[in-house]
C-alpha cells in the first residue's frame, strides 16, 4: 500500500496536492439516500481540529430533519426485514470491505 504519509506522519490537507481527502464546500443531510437541504436552510462552519481553520459546512438540523430521518428509516424498515439473513450479512459484509480498503482515507477524514 502507498501512503502520502510523510516520514513525521504528516499528511496533506484535503483538497490539496497528495492529500488523500477532499471535501465539498456544504453538505446537506442524507436522508432516505437523498442529499436534502435542512429544513432551515442553516448550515454550520466545520472547523478542523488540525489548524482550526473552517474547511466545510455542514446542516444546522433542527427537530424536524431528525422527524424525516426517522420517517425515512421506519419507511425503509420493511423491505430490509423481509430481505433474506444471507443478503443482509452479504450487504453487511460489503460495507464492512469497502470500510477495510479505506481505512487510511477515512482515517484522514475522520481527523480533519
Amino acid at each position: 500500500m502507498t501512503t502520502t504519509a510523510t516520514a513525521s506522519n504528516a499528511y496533506a490537507a484535503p483538497g490539496t496536492e497528495g492529500s488523500l481527502v477532499s471535501f465539498k464546500p456544504r453538505y446537506e443531510n442524507f436522508i432516505g439516500g437523498q442529499w436534502v437541504p435542512p429544513v432551515g436552510g442553516q448550515y454550520i462552519e466545520n472547523i478542523s481540529p488540525v489548524d482550526g481553520k473552517v474547511f466545510t459546512e455542514v446542516a444546522r438540523s433542527r427537530a424536524e430533519d431528525v422527524d424525516k430521518a426517522v420517517d425515512a428509516a421506519h419507511a425503509a424498515a420493511p423491505a430490509w426485514g423481509k430481505t433474506s439473513v444471507q443478503e443482509r450479512s452479504r450487504v453487511l459484509l460489503k460495507i464492512a470491505d469497502v470500510l477495510e480498503e479505506n481505512l487510511e482515507m477515512l482515517a484522514v477524514a475522520e481527523t480533519w
